[in-house]
């Protein structure tokens, strides 16, 4: 059962609490309240919110004090700051203290709600839009089970749920799908899930050795096996003592060695090269391929008694344009760990993120990591731009752009979005400030980013 998100609603007016817990409720959220700052740190420090609704005039610490000692603590969960004197100095004074929005008092009950549901979710168009690193992370974390496995999405939840069955047994696994879509991080969930993840996990790419050779990383060979023998070499299957190898690229193994692998595999023993001794084949075997194994063994070029003996239970991983909701959790991941290593905070401004959204990635999450590690190693500044992206990237931007460009007039609804994008850019995400130079209203702006999917 998923868990229900937590919304801590921190306000020195009873009136005010009653009614953000009431409307947090609404949504299928769980919420309580608190009128000072020891309420709100001893909440804290019972159960960990989602997000944090916190009043700018809070009583004994002060909200934007609250705020600062609050990040410090969590420095990744989002906080919305209400408050009865809002001004752009007040805005801008929570905002670079780390809170994520700012809401005048009184407010809208559908305003609240609408910035509720957006920060509780993840961001659909951009750095500054709908989302925020903690649901991400949290959510990410939640379901992800080894590496940069991540997907929240139906196809990767029946992946996960696939993996948690077989982890704690030892028979067979296939697992399928394109290049670049994560099979090793499959295989290495399924192990480091499972009673041998102090053993080892050994890989092997089938793909790029001739056969002799994987025959002999495989099996091992012993002394005088073949010229340059020196001395008796364990292979992958020894060496695994108890572990896992993983055979990536199945379908490129020679006939002759999957006979050999198929009776190691049935008869639980093997025999290294000029061997002839058999040993014990302790190991779990996890095989991958991104070919049809079915019409591989129609053409005669894969076994079927192998395949049946390998297909135990079989794991699909979806591309990932099939899985497009993942694509920002992805990003954010990424982001993270590349961020963490460096010890940078570089993010997307708006446009980049949005060709990161709309791209097909061919490539998988493969070439989406990489874009991500080639943008932070290219980009000079903290905010990397549409410049900073792979040339296939840009050219489909430029692509989809002509598409939607007709003898050279552009819509009128592609301008208006464009000159919000640029408001909010130029002000740094003040929304109030950014509509006030706009020249339209606050919730007309509000609206129209909810029409975008952006945070409003």
């Amino acid at each position: 059962m998923a868990e229900i998100p937590f919304v801590l609603i921190a306000d020195a007016q009873a009136p005010v609490r009653e009614v953000g817990i009431g409307l947090a409720q609404s949504l299928g959220y769980d919420a309580e309240g608190c009128g000072n700052s020891s309420e709100l740190f001893q909440k804290l420090g019972r159960r960990a919110p989602d997000l944090l609704v916190l009043d700018a005039d809070l009583p004994e610490q002060g909200g934007l004090a609250a705020l600062a000692e609050v990040k410090a603590q969590y420095p990744a969960l989002p906080i919305l700051i209400v408050t009865a004197s809002a001004t752009v100095a007040q805005a801008v004074g929570a905002m670079k203290a780390g809170a994520a929005e700012f809401l005048a008092k009184p407010f809208e009950g559908e305003e609240f709600r609408s910035l509720l549901k957006s920060l509780m979710r993840p961001p659909a168009a951009g750095p500054g839009a709908a989302g925020n690193k903690l649901e991400m992370r949290r959510r990410a974390q939640h379901q992800s089970l080894e590496g940069d496995l991540i997907g929240t999405g139906a196809a990767m939840q029946k992946v996960f749920r696939l993996v948690a069955k077989v982890a704690p047994n030892r028979y067979p696994v296939l697992v399928l799908g394109e290049s670049g879509t994560g099979k090793e991080m499959v295989a290495r969930a399924i192990h480091f899930a499972g009673p041998d993840r102090e053993h080892p996990f050994l890989p092997v790419d089938c793909g790029t050795l001739v056969p002799t050779l994987i025959e002999s990383e495989l099996f091992g060979y012993v002394r005088g096996a073949f010229t340059g023998a020196e001395a008796n070499r364990d292979g992958l299957l020894k060496s695994a003592q108890g572990g896992t190898v993983f055979l990536d690229e199945i379908a490129e193994l020679s006939l002759d060695l999957q006979i050999k692998l198929l009776r190691a595999i049935q008869e639980r023993e093997f025999r290294p090269v000029g061997g002839t001794k058999r040993l014990r084949l302790e190991a779990r075997i996890i095989a991958a391929t991104n070919r049809n194994l079915e019409e591989a063994v129609r053409e005669g070029t894969f076994r079927k008694d192998l395949f049946f003996r390998l297909n135990v239970v079989s794991i699909k991983l979806p591309p990932l344009r099939e899985r497009g909701e993942d694509i920002p959790y992805l990003i954010a991941h990424f982001l993270d760990k590349l961020n963490a290593a460096a010890g940078s905070n570089k993010r997307f401004d708006e446009r980049a993120w949005k060709a990161l959204l709309s791209y097909t990635w061919p490539g998988n999450v493969r070439e989406l990591e990489n874009c991500i590690e080639r943008c932070t190693a290219v980009s000079s500044g903290p905010v990397m731009t549409l410049a900073d992206l792979p040339s296939p990237v840009r050219l489909h931007v430029e692509e989809s752009q002509a598409a939607a460009t007709q003898n050279g007039v552009r819509a009128l609804a592609e301008m208006e979005r464009d000159a919000i994008f640029h408001a909010l850019s130029v002000y740094h995400d003040d929304k109030l400030l950014a509509a006030k130079k706009l020249g339209i209203g606050k919730t007309t702006l509000y609206r129209k980013l909810k029409e975008y999917q952006m945070s409003a």
